[in-house]
Parts: structure tokens; sequence; C-alpha cells
């Protein structure tokens, strides 16, 4: 076991535009593996410590979904179920057609919100989501999020392509319902308590602003990295808002210690259970056909598709080194994780660039590699 190959590539990171980064490799939950590089500030006179909170943007969404198959695990929601029956303003929707706007054949169902077949999308300010964040002075709930998001026509039929999109917004307030708790709550009494997650938020506290690591926006047309406003999270629409797609707030040790015990069958060290290995598979399981599959396929992902909130390993003879186990997702600002259960193995990185290609097309790409590399895999 050598890392060293490793530890250079991240060292210099900094020379391709990435100030600062960590990373954590667990094995069968042993740390195998930890090393930061660069600077933790702007001004670069701080290094990295490997204590600094980033924001999570995408990555929150394998603790959403996570907590979806909690609950279908535990029979409080199914995967066919209409979302409807949870959130009844999803019972009678439109999709947009050229210029025209038709009623919707298709049910929405839960396993359409989890696999982005929804026909939703990523407008973050949709006519009606940012009428209702007015009406509620900032105020808006989760909840009442979802219900806005309902208001604009689909893309498409549900469970007919592939869109990524605000789905997992709507999702968090499905598991609200479902659960019969704030989506917050749900996750710290059932994730995040069990886990031992202690930096985990949709707030930006006084201990998450005072080891927030410097965060950048990439400007392609010149190449150039602004430093963004401390705290900086587009994604929380209001004050009670808690997106359950790219939310939350956090540091490296607590997601790396989450994604262990999902390489590790859903139990932890000492042997509480969040989740059934069955279910991981499930959860982790392809989705999509053919037309969808051919919308998901995009270089940086070639050999995945996309199952229930996670790419998933299809191809070991693209992508690089790996296992047909794994799956996992990225952030907006370069954070990525790869859960491995066939070899119990799990990795968490985090960097703080929003919007930079590269990241994801390369540097995730040769992470995978060295890391396999390094075991001898």
């Amino acid at each position: 076991m050598n890392f060293q190959k490793l530890t250079e590539y991240l060292d210099q990171l900094h020379e391709v535009g990435i100030p600062g980064c960590d990373m954590a490799v667990y094995q069968d939950h042993k740390l195998l593996y930890r090393h930061c590089a660069g600077h933790r500030d702007h001004e670069k006179k701080q290094p990295m410590q490997g204590n600094e909170t980033y924001c999570l943007y995408s990555c929150t969404k394998v603790f959403t979904t996570c907590a979806a198959m909690q609950l279908v695990e535990r029979g409080l929601l199914h995967l066919d179920d209409p979302v409807s029956d949870y959130l009844p303003e999803y019972a009678n929707l439109t999709v947009a057609e050229g210029d025209t706007v038709r009623p919707a054949k298709n049910v929405m169902l839960i396993r359409h919100l989890m696999s982005m077949q929804a026909g939703l999308d990523y407008d973050l300010h949709a006519p009606a989501i940012d009428a209702l964040v007015e009406e509620t002075k900032g105020q808006a709930t989760t909840r009442q999020i979802a219900a806005a998001i309902a208001k604009k026509p689909l893309h498409f039929e549900p469970g007919t392509m592939y869109q990524y999109s605000l789905a997992h917004d709507v999702l968090a307030a499905v598991i609200e319902v479902a659960s019969g708790k704030k989506f917050s709550e749900y996750l710290k009494e059932n994730i995040f308590e069990p886990v031992g997650v202690k930096t985990m938020s949709f707030d930006s506290t006084e201990d998450i602003r005072h080891r927030f690591c410097a965060q950048y926006q990439y400007h392609e047309e010149n190449d150039t990295r602004e430093l963004l406003p401390e705290g900086y999270m587009n994604f929380k629409l209001s004050k009670n808002h808690e997106s359950g797609g790219a939310g939350l707030m956090g540091d490296v040790q607590d997601y790396a210690s989450f994604v262990d015990i999902l390489a590790c069958g859903g139990e932890t060290a000492g042997g509480e259970r969040i989740i059934q290995p069955e279910t991981i598979q499930l959860w982790s399981s392809n989705q999509l056909e053919m037309a969808a599959r051919n919308k998901f396929n995009i270089p940086r992902l070639a050999g995945f598709s996309y199952a229930l909130g996670v790419r998933t390993r299809q191809n070991l003879k693209v992508g690089g080194k790996g296992s047909l186990s794994e799956f996992g997702w990225d952030g907006a600002a370069g954070s990525w994780c790869m859960i491995d259960p066939e070899h119990h193995l799990s990795c968490f990185f985090a960097m703080h660039v929003r919007g930079y290609p590269y990241a994801y097309a390369v540097v995730h790409y040769n992470l995978r590699n060295l890391i396999y590399e390094a075991l001898e895999m």
C-alpha cells in the first residue's frame, strides 16, 4: 500500500487552479489515507488544517437519498408510490410541449424523483419560487418550496427521460411527510447521530463560518477564479428551506465517516446499522432505460449510469480503475465521493471551486485511479 503518487497529485492541484483540497480514504472502517494540501484562505496565509468546512452542494444528495431508502426499508415510503400521495400539489401536473402546455399523462413516482426522471429542472428562480419567497418574506419552508416547484410545467412525461433537477429538494419534502419530522431532524436522528456526524448543517452556524474554506467561482471565458463571500450558498432559497439536493455544509471527516459505513454494508464500526446491504444494492442499481441513459451519457461519467440518486458503475472498460459495485456523486464546488461495497472501500475529496470542469473531467478520474493503484487493485 503506497499512497505517495496520490499525495504528490494532491500537492500539485494548486497549479491547476484548486487553491486547497482535502481527502480521506477508508477501508473496513479503518482510515487508510488522509491528506490536505494548499491553503484555506484567500490571502494564502493559512495552510489547510483538515478541519475546514465546505458547501457540499450535490454531495448532499447521497444523504438525502440514503434517508429516502431508509424509509423504503421501513415500509414508510415505496419507490412506486405517486409523489402526490405525500405532496398533493403533484396530482395534476402539466407538461410543456413546444409553445403549449398540456396535462401530464404519466403519474410522477418517488422512483422518478430519486432517479432524476421526474421532468423537473434546476431553475432556482422559477416565478413561483421567487413569488413564494417574497410572499413569505424569506421564511418559506422545505415543504412550501416543493409545492412551488410543482407549479412549473414539466419538460417531459415522468419516467421517460433523464434531466438533472430540483427533484431531490422535492424528495426532502416527501421525507418530511413520510417520517413526520423536519428534514434536518430526520437526518440528525437517523444518520448523523448513529454515524457520529457533528458538523453537517443546512445553516451557516458560527462553527461553520469559523472554519469555512475560501470558496471561488470559476469563469471559463477568461480562466479566472472569483472569491465568493464567506458562507456563500445559493441553494438555500429561504431561511427555513433545507435543500435535499444541495444544501448541506460540513467537513471531510464527517462525510468520510458516512460513506465508510455505506461501503461496509450500512453498519458502523460499533455494530449499529443505519441501512441494510440489500437496500444499498437497490439504491445503487441502474434506473435508466436506453433513451434516458443516452441523455445521461456525458464524457466525465463514461462507464456509469444513474441509480436512485447516485452514479452507478456499469462498465469497467471505460472510466478508469475501480469496481462494478461503485456508486457515489459529486458537488458544484468539486467535492466527490466514491463508495465501493465490494472492497469495503470509500473516499471523500473536498475542494471549493464552483463550476470548474477540470475537476470533474480530470481530477476525479485521476483520484479514482490513484486510489486503486495505491491499493494494487
